[in-house]
C-alpha cells in the first residue's frame, strides 16, 4: 500500500514538472492559424504562465509594427479592409501594432479649433480591430469600441468576469460604424486588443496588442498626450500624439507626428522647430503610487522610442531630375537628396536616431485624378499642384536592442500618399503579469 502511493506521488510530480516544461517553452513569437483545439488553448483562461523570477529576469523577443497614413481627410469605408490588411502585412504578423494616421478628418476651422469628434477615430479603430481579428480570430467578432470621452482617448480595461486582459464590457455606439463594417462583440476568439488610443484633430494613433501576450506580460503605465504646434505655435492643424507603455521590465513611447508642408527653402527649418517643441512640451502624466519611478515623464526618458508620420521633409533636387531618378528606381542615389537625411547629417534634428534604408519610391505627392501618376506629371492636368514627389512619411527609431526587420510602403490608393510600414524585433524583460493593465488617472 505504502509501494502504491509513492508510486502516485512520483506520478503526479513528473505531470506537473512535465507541464511546467510545457508551460516554460511555449513561444509566443507566432500566431497559430490552425484548429479550434488551437484557438481553445491561446484563449483558455485556466493556463497558467510560470512565475518571474525578479533576479533571473530573462529577455524576450517583442515584434513590433509600425505604421503611418495620411489619409487626406477620407472616412474610411469597408471596402478599405483590403487596402489595410495589405498595409498590415499580416502573413508576417507582429505582437503590437502601433498604427499612426494623419489628416483623419478636413483639416478645416472647425476641425481645428472646434471641440473634438471621436467619429472618425472610432471607425478607423473599428475598422483595424475587424482586419486584424478576422484574419486570426473569428470572421464574426469584431470589437466593439467605446465612445471616446473626455481626454478623448481610449483605454481597454480588465473585466471583472474575464481572466483574459482587455476583455472589458462593451458598450453599442449607434451610427457609429464604417459602410460595410457591422457590430459585433469582442469575445474570447479575438487575437487583438486595443490598448490605448487618441486623436487631436486630423492626428490619431491606435495601440493594439496581442491578448494573449497580455497574459504574459505586465503592460503598465499606459499614458497619452498630445502637442498642437501648428499655425501660431499652438493650433492643432500640426502637431503629435505620443502614447507611453511599459511592457514587462522595457519603457516604450510612440509619437505619431504630422509637421508643417512646404518645399520651399527654408521650411525644413519650421519642420526641425516643431520637433523640438515636441520634445520639449510632450510631458506624460504621473502615475499614482509611482514611488520608484519606473514611468518617464518624457519622451526621452523611455527605453525604446519610434517617431513616424507625415513628417514633409522633401528632396533638395529639381523636380525634373527627381522625376528621372525615380523613373530609374534609384533610390540610393535619390537619398542623398532627402532634406530630413542632411539635417540628420548637419546637427539639425534628430541627432543619433536611426532609420532603415529606403528602398521605395517616395510616398507622395499622388494625383488625386490618377493615383498612378505623381501630381505634375506630364500631361499637366488643369488645377494639377505641382510638387516634387518625397519621402514625406517616414518611420525613425531611437534605443539600444531595437532590430528592423523590414521597411516598405504599400499601393493603396486611397490618399495622395502611400502608406508605410516598418517591422522591428526587440528584446524586453519578461514580467509575470498582473492581470491588469495599469494606467493614469
Amino acid at each position: 500500500m505504502k509501494e502504491k502511493n509513492q508510486n502516485s506521488r512520483i506520478g503526479i510530480l513528473k505531470r506537473l514538472f512535465s507541464r511546467k516544461r510545457r508551460a516554460d517553452t511555449f513561444e509566443f513569437n507566432e500566431i497559430s492559424a490552425g484548429s479550434e483545439e488551437d484557438e481553445d488553448f491561446f484563449d483558455d483562461s485556466s493556463f497558467e504562465f510560470p512565475e518571474s523570477d525578479p533576479g533571473n529576469a530573462k529577455n524576450m523577443e517583442l515584434r513590433v509594427f509600425v505604421g503611418t497614413w495620411n489619409v487626406a481627410g477620407r472616412s474610411p469605408t469597408g471596402s478599405l479592409a483590403v487596402d489595410v490588411d495589405e498595409w498590415l502585412n499580416l502573413k508576417d504578423a507582429a505582437d503590437i501594432y502601433v498604427l499612426g494616421f494623419q489628416e483623419i478628418v478636413p483639416l478645416t476651422a472647425k476641425t481645428v479649433i472646434g471641440a473634438e469628434d471621436p467619429t472618425e477615430a472610432t471607425n478607423w479603430n473599428l475598422l483595424i480591430g475587424k482586419t486584424l481579428n478576422d484574419k486570426y480570430g473569428c470572421p464574426w467578432s469584431t470589437p466593439m469600441i467605446h465612445p471616446i470621452k473626455n481626454e478623448d482617448y481610449h483605454y481597454e480595461s480588465l473585466s471583472d468576469s474575464e481572466s483574459s486582459p482587455s476583455v472589458s464590457k462593451q458598450t453599442e455606439i449607434p451610427g457609429k460604424y464604417p459602410p460595410g463594417i457591422q457590430s459585433g462583440k469582442q469575445n474570447r476568439f479575438s487575437r487583438y486588443s486595443l490598448i490605448a488610443s487618441k486623436k487631436m484633430a486630423g492626428v490619431f494613433l491606435s495601440v493594439w496588442m496581442r491578448k494573449e501576450l497580455l497574459n504574459r506580460y505586465n503592460v503598465s503605465g499606459v499614458r497619452v498626450c498630445s502637442v498642437a504646434c501648428g499655425i501660431m505655435g499652438y493650433l492643432r492643424n500640426k502637431g503629435s500624439v505620443s502614447i507611453s507603455l511599459s511592457v514587462g521590465g522595457t519603457r516604450f513611447c510612440f509619437i505619431a507626428a504630422h509637421l508643417a508642408s512646404g518645399e520651399k527653402k527654408g521650411d525644413e527649418g519650421r519642420r526641425n522647430y516643431q520637433v523640438s517643441e515636441i520634445f520639449r512640451r510632450t510631458t506624460f502624466p504621473r502615475i499614482h503610487d509611482d514611488g520608484d519611478g519606473i514611468h518617464p515623464l518624457t519622451i526621452l526618458g523611455h527605453d525604446r522610442i519610434f517617431w513616424f508620420g507625415d513628417l514633409n521633409y522633401r528632396l533638395c533636387l529639381e523636380d525634373n531630375l527627381a522625376r528621372e531618378l525615380i523613373q530609374r528606381a534609384n533610390w540610393r542615389e535619390l537619398q542623398k537628396f532627402d532634406q530630413l537625411r542632411k539635417e540628420q547629417e548637419n546637427g539639425g534634428v534628430f541627432q543619433g536616431w536611426e532609420e532603415g534604408d529606403i528602398e521605395f519610391a517616395p510616398t507622395y505627392k499622388y494625383s488625386s485624378s490618377n493615383c498612378n501618376r505623381y501630381s505634375g506629371e506630364i500631361p499637366y492636368r488643369a488645377g494639377e499642384k505641382q510638387r516634387t514627389p518625397a519621402w514625406c512619411d517616414r518611420i525613425l527609431w531611437n534605443g539600444i536592442g531595437v532590430r528592423q526587420l523590414s521597411y516598405f510602403r504599400s499601393e493603396s490608393k486611397f490618399s495622395d500618399h502611400r502608406p508605410v510600414s516598418a517591422l522591428f524585433s526587440t528584446q524586453i524583460k519578461s514580467a509575470k503579469s498582473t492581470n491588469a493593465i495599469q494606467r493614469s488617472c
